[in-house]
C-alpha cells in the first residue's frame, strides 16, 4: 500500500468521529418534561408543582456578566408553564408595555418549534417587570418577523408575573413564570402534545447590565432565531 495515503485516510476518520461527537452531542440535547396538574403562578415560583421537576442551567454564551441562571418547565392539559430565576445585581428594564421591544433590555425568553415540516415557531418573553412579548414567528432562510396574536383575549391570553428580588435593599436576582395556552398555538400542527409528543425548542436570557449578556441551553450561531439549532423536548 502507498504509504502517502496513510495521512488522507487518518484524516478522514478522524473528520468521521468528530462528525460523530457532533450528532451524538445534538442526539443527547433532550428535555423530558413532566406532566402537573394546573396551578397559579405568582412570579415568585413558590407553587407546590414545581418540586416536581428539577432546574435546568442555561449556560453563559456572550458578554462579561456571568450569573446563574436557570429554569423548569412542566406541562398540563391546558398548557406549558416555565419558572426563569437569573441572578442579577441591576435590573434594566424601562419599556412598560406589552408587545413592545423588550428584548433590548434584561428579558427571559422561550421558543417552541412543534412541527419541523414547517418553518413557523412561537416566542414568547418576560420582563423583569412582567411585560410580555409573545409572537409567532415564520422564518425562511434566515428572514424573520414575528406576528402578533390575533383576538388575544379569554382562554387564548397567556398567565405571567415577575418579582425582583432583594436582599437588604440590593437586587440579587429576578424570577419570571409562565403559562402558555395550547389555545394561543392553536396555528400550529402538533399541537396539544400527549405522552410522547416531541417539539423542538430553545430557552434564553439577556441581561443589560453594561453591555449585552446572554445565556441559552442550545447554542446558537447567529442569533435566537436559530431554530435548525433548537433541542429536542418530549412530554412525558
Amino acid at each position: 500500500m502507498n504509504m502517502k495515503i496513510f495521512p488522507f485516510l487518518f484524516a478522514l476518520l478522524l473528520n468521521h468521529l468528530c462528525m460523530q461527537a457532533q450528532n451524538t452531542s445534538q442526539d443527547e440535547a433532550i428535555l423530558k418534561i413532566k406532566k402537573t396538574k394546573d396551578f397559579e403562578v405568582s412570579g415568585k415560583g413558590d407553587a407546590a408543582n414545581w418540586r416536581e421537576t428539577s432546574f435546568v442551567q442555561l449556560t453563559h454564551r456572550k458578554g462579561n456578566k456571568k450569573y446563574a441562571s436557570q429554569f423548569k418547565i412542566l406541562y398540563s392539559d391546558k398548557g406549558i408553564y416555565c419558572l426563569y430565576v437569573s441572578q442579577d445585581s441591576l435590573i434594566t428594564s424601562t419599556l412598560r408595555e406589552d408587545f413592545a421591544d423588550i428584548y433590548n433590555e434584561d428579558v427571559v425568553e422561550v421558543f417552541f418549534w412543534p412541527d419541523e415540516k414547517s418553518n413557523i415557531y412561537f416566542e414568547y418573553e418576560l420582563s423583569p417587570y412582567n411585560y410580555e412579548l409573545p409572537i409567532l414567528v415564520p422564518n425562511y432562510d434566515g428572514k424573520f418577523l414575528g406576528w402578533r396574536p390575533w383576538h388575544y383575549e379569554g382562554d387564548r391570553l397567556t398567565r405571567h408575573a415577575a418579582s425582583i428580588n432583594k436582599t437588604n435593599g440590593n437586587v440579587t436576582s429576578w424570577t419570571a413564570e409562565f403559562f402558555i395556552p395550547y389555545t394561543l398555538l392553536a396555528p400550529l400542527q402538533n399541537v396539544p402534545p400527549v405522552s410522547g409528543t416531541s417539539w423542538r425548542a430553545n430557552f434564553y436570557r439577556i441581561d443589560y447590565d453594561n453591555n449585552s449578556s446572554q445565556w441559552s441551553w442550545m447554542p446558537t450561531r447567529k442569533n435566537f432565531h436559530d431554530f435548525e439549532k433548537f433541542g429536542k423536548i418530549i412530554f412525558e
